[in-house]
């Protein structure tokens, strides 16, 4: 067998003593050579497996960092979106307070519009009736000075009847107290 000693045999029987103290120390030295051998490979193991466990752990420590800022990002970002919509609720509700307020001031101002119509159309009649009265004084007074002969009662009638044409609202315009137009 190729590896095996054949060691020599001695006078009295056996093996020489001297062949087998050669073959053990032999044997012993390539052990301890070997143990040695094995001794540093293990050495650079373990160095070995130092290093990946300081990197290991430098790594963990990164995705743990990582996880964390994913996590803070995501909560951000759900806050900003539960903020984003509290915002648009609170302006829908807002611009749907406005709008009411705003029906609400346009209803009363067009309440506001009938009631002065109504008072113009009201101070129209009370000016119609006012000169009406003036126009039949003014005839009354035309009729007594035509016996007389005088013409200012026609005058006083042509200006009556100017003044009901000038009169506010008597083109079809609504007056206002604050002497604006609407046509």
């Amino acid at each position: 067998m190729a590896g095996e000693r054949r060691f020599r045999t001695s006078f009295m029987g056996g093996f020489k003593k001297s062949d087998v103290n050669a073959y053990i120390e032999r044997m012993l030295k390539e052990f301890d050579e070997k143990l040695k051998s094995k001794d540093d490979e293990i050495a650079v193991i373990r160095n070995q497996n130092r290093e990946l466990k300081i990197k290991y752990e430098e790594l963990q420590k990164k995705a743990d960092e990582i996880d964390e800022t994913r996590a803070k990002i995501a909560d951000v970002l759900i806050q900003a979106r539960e903020d984003a919509e509290r915002i648009r609720e609170e302006a829908r509700n807002e611009a749907a307070e406005e709008k009411k307020r705003l029906e609400e001031a346009n209803e009363q101002e067009k309440e506001k519009l009938v009631d002065i119509r109504r008072e113009v159309k009201n101070l129209k009649a009370e000016i119609i009736k006012v000169l009406t009265r003036y126009t039949q004084e003014l005839s009354d007074l035309a009729g007594e000075n035509a016996e007389g002969g005088s013409s200012e009662p026609e005058a006083a009638q042509q200006e009556a009847a100017t003044a009901s044409e000038h009169a506010p609202g008597a083109d079809g315009r609504t007056w206002y107290p604050n002497n604006t137009w609407n046509g």
